[in-house]
């Protein structure tokens, strides 16, 4: 590894854990994965507790504003294992854009995306109990936009219900054969490579950057 004060990692989240190291609440933990975290160490981007798949995790603070709120959006590839057969007039309808409800019960009109069907994600173990013969969709979708809970609500508003939901990439940076519960720690160039987050060097050391 280079030498860098921040340090950057990725883990494939499992399901029925919060993207969190303390919680009130009874819950699965970051802290309960089998890896010596540096202290500061926080998720970025997060996942709720039943989704499962690729989430950031970073001592440096600046990253979330880099990567979710800058001008520049990057996309989000996630897939989608939802009840019943969706048809052309859905899948249209998701790539399109889709009204749901956002926070304040405010109506939104997503952004269109790149919706489509595709097989069930290799290596990924079933967790439903469900036989296979009942009728479902694998979904693959592309984002760059993320509202809370975007992608349940588009699935929900297009008359589906999402059984499972796995986020596979952020621009470059992907799974790959990462397990379920495992950890990989990155180099900081590669790290920022691969979320195509150009001049980040400079933007670091600007002293009013915020999230010093």
């Amino acid at each position: 590894m280079t030498e860098s004060k921040h340090r950057y990692f990725i883990i494939n989240k499992p399901a029925n854990m919060v993207s969190q190291f303390i919680s009130p609440d009874t819950v699965g933990l970051l802290g309960d994965l089998e890896y010596d975290f540096p202290e500061g160490i926080h998720a970025i981007g997060r996942l709720d507790s039943h989704s499962e798949g690729l989430l950031i995790l970073t001592t440096n603070k600046k990253v979330t504003r880099l990567l979710f709120q800058g001008e520049v959006p990057h996309k989000r590839v996630y897939v989608v294992h939802v009840k019943n057969v969706i048809n052309q007039e859905k899948l249209n309808l998701l790539r399109t854009g889709i009204p749901i409800l956002i926070k304040g019960n405010v109506k939104y009109v997503t952004t269109p995306c790149e919706v489509e069907i595709v097989e069930k994600p290799k290596g990924w173990l079933k967790r439903s109990k469900e036989p296979e013969d009942v009728p479902h969709t694998w979904l693959r979708i592309t984002l760059t936009e993320g509202k809370y809970h975007q992608v349940r609500k588009m699935v929900y508003a297009a008359g589906h219900k999402c059984k499972r939901l796995i986020r596979m990439s952020i621009e470059d940076l992907e799974l790959g054969d990462l397990q379920p519960g495992k950890v990989r720690e990155m180099e900081e160039e590669d790290f920022f490579k691969k979320l195509k987050i150009e001049n980040w060097r400079d933007i670091l050391e600007k002293p009013t950057f915020l999230g010093n």
